[in-house]
């Protein structure tokens, strides 16, 4: 039975886009702002640098605050744009002529910005670095010390809200993140050891048929065939009619006894809504082909495989949406998981990818990773299956 009703579900993944469309809404005001702070120094013409060039800094200062938040980079690489960032808002505020230049507001974002890349001491030291920036500015400009230090103890205690703000945002982000990652452990757990118990009373089942019956039917179709051969013509159409009897029935046995002991099916799709349903934060839609089954073995490793592409996405992939699709073609079940979120430009496979690639192989399948035209893990099984069990 689903544990998260659908209302509910939707209900979260609403709460979650209407929040995302916030905090998107939120970063693109304080830009604009930024910009527009900088755009109005330039119509006054606040700088003692020609505006052609301050303009460039600008420019400069947009473009690499932008790339420092961009998933398309390594951390080296957003490291770097993120100093670039920090030195052209000292740049941009220092060859400001206003003693009370509003392009602290530049200083700030890069604060709010440092605490999704660096460790928040060093953000704080940031903020320290900051505020002697502003503080030497006003100085430099020509107002007094008394007139400074309110200057500049106003702007540190706003720009500590906007960091401690962004930084609480941020945390209880990753917070969510990883109880959703623990929830659907629970739930992969939950689901396979669901199937083992089942398989394990299936195979009570299948032990008790032939213990009980299995021999009995053996015996008796033994002492009928050897009554066929020892009765007059009379009574031998009476023993043929019981022997053949005797034999279909050891026959289906033998078929309901091999069916129990092997893995039977499952239900495939019910298994990856369960898991679907754990994540409220993405909208995951599973779609799989008519007819396809998969005995116990392939489930389990296809629950792990669903387990492990809907932790990549939440981890690392700024996705609403995630598809996992299960289709057979020529003797391979296929597992795919596909997102909106933006494909990084190379994948270095951790140990979450690298344990899924090897019980894959295990199995005789193998993991493929795309990233165009949009991020893909693709997971690949055999079908072929050749157990018999005889009694």
């Amino acid at each position: 039975m689903d544990d998260h009703p659908a209302g509910a579900t939707a209900s979260s993944a609403h709460s979650r886009r209407a929040g995302r469309r916030a905090d998107a809404f939120a970063g693109y005001a304080f830009m604009g702002l930024s910009l527009g702070v900088g755009g109005l120094t330039l119509i006054t013409g606040d700088t003692d640098i020609p505006v052609e060039i301050w303009a460039g800094i600008l420019v400069a200062w947009t473009i690499t605050v932008n790339l420092s938040i961009s998933d398309r980079f390594s951390r080296n690489g957003r490291l770097l744009f993120y100093a670039c960032a920090l030195l052209t808002s000292w740049a941009l505020l220092a060859t400001t002529t206003d003693s009370g230049s509003m392009m602290v507001i530049l200083l700030i974002v890069v604060a709010v910005v440092g605490t999704h890349l660096i460790p928040m001491w060093w953000v704080l030291g940031i903020v320290l670095l900051n505020s002697l920036a502003a503080f030497g500015h006003m100085h430099i400009t020509g107002a007094d010390l008394p007139t400074s230090a309110v200057y500049v103890a106003f702007y540190l205690i706003i720009h500590l809200a906007m960091v401690f703000s962004a930084y609480a945002m941020l945390r209880e982000t990753q917070l969510r993140a990883e109880l959703e990652q623990k929830n659907l452990e629970l739930e992969a757990a939950g689901v396979l050891l669901e199937d083992a118990a089942a398989s394990a009373e299936r195979l009570r089942i299948s032990r008790e048929l032939h213990d009980l019956i299995g021999h009995q039917l053996t015996v008796l179709n033994l002492d009928l065939e050897a009554a066929k051969h020892r009765e007059g013509a009379a009574g031998r159409k009476h023993v043929d009619r019981a022997w053949a009897v005797a034999k279909d029935l050891l026959s289906d046995v033998r078929g309901t006894v091999g069916q129990l002991r092997r893995d039977s099916p499952g239900d495939l799709r019910q298994s990856l809504e369960r898991l679907a349903g754990a994540v409220p934060s993405l909208d995951i839609h599973v779609a799989v082909a008519p007819g396809v089954e998969a005995d116990e073995v392939m489930t389990e490793a296809l629950v792990r495989a669903a387990q492990e592409i809907i932790t990549n996405t939440i981890k690392h992939a700024e996705a609403t949406e995630l598809l996992l699709t299960v289709t057979a073609d020529e003797g391979t079940l296929a597992l795919s998981g596909t997102n909106d979120g933006t494909p990084p430009r190379a994948i270095t496979p951790g140990h979450g990818l690298t344990g899924l690639r090897e019980r894959l192989e295990l199995l005789g399948g193998h993991l493929a990773v795309h990233t165009t035209p949009r991020f893909t893990v693709d997971a690949r099984l055999p079908m072929t299956r050749d157990r018999q069990l005889q009694i």
